[in-house]
């Protein structure tokens, strides 16, 4: 089993609960995680048996692109549209993280996180 991470996606997106939200938009940071059998590409060397990473960050790209009001949609369209474009996975965690909220008060970010 191998673990593949893609760290720290930077994204400004218009998620929110908020109007303001919805029209300002805001910085958000994504991680994701996934579990696959890569020994077959650990011995071809090549990109087409592989998990392709190039391929994940586009998901996340276009699901990070359409408005959502709550973080949990975010998270689990994101999971959702890699299971059904990767094959090969066995897990997969993501965390996306909207940075300095609105509060009402300082706060660095707010994140959630969701695993299947």
């Amino acid at each position: 089993m191998h673990i593949i991470e893609l760290e720290n996606m930077e994204f400004f997106a218009h998620h929110g609960c908020f109007e303001e939200e919805q029209i300002t938009g805001n910085k958000f940071i994504v991680d994701l995680k996934i579990t696959a059998d890569e020994s077959l590409s650990e011995i071809t060397d090549n990109i087409d048996d592989a998990v392709n990473y190039q391929k994940i960050y586009n998901i996340v790209c276009r699901e990070m692109k359409q408005s959502s009001h709550l973080l949990e949609n975010v998270c689990k369209r994101i999971i959702d549209a890699v299971y059904a474009e990767i094959k090969n996975i066995e897990n997969i965690s993501v965390k996306v993280s909207k940075l300095n909220p609105p509060m009402g008060g300082k706060t660095g970010c707010a994140s959630v996180k969701m695993q299947r």
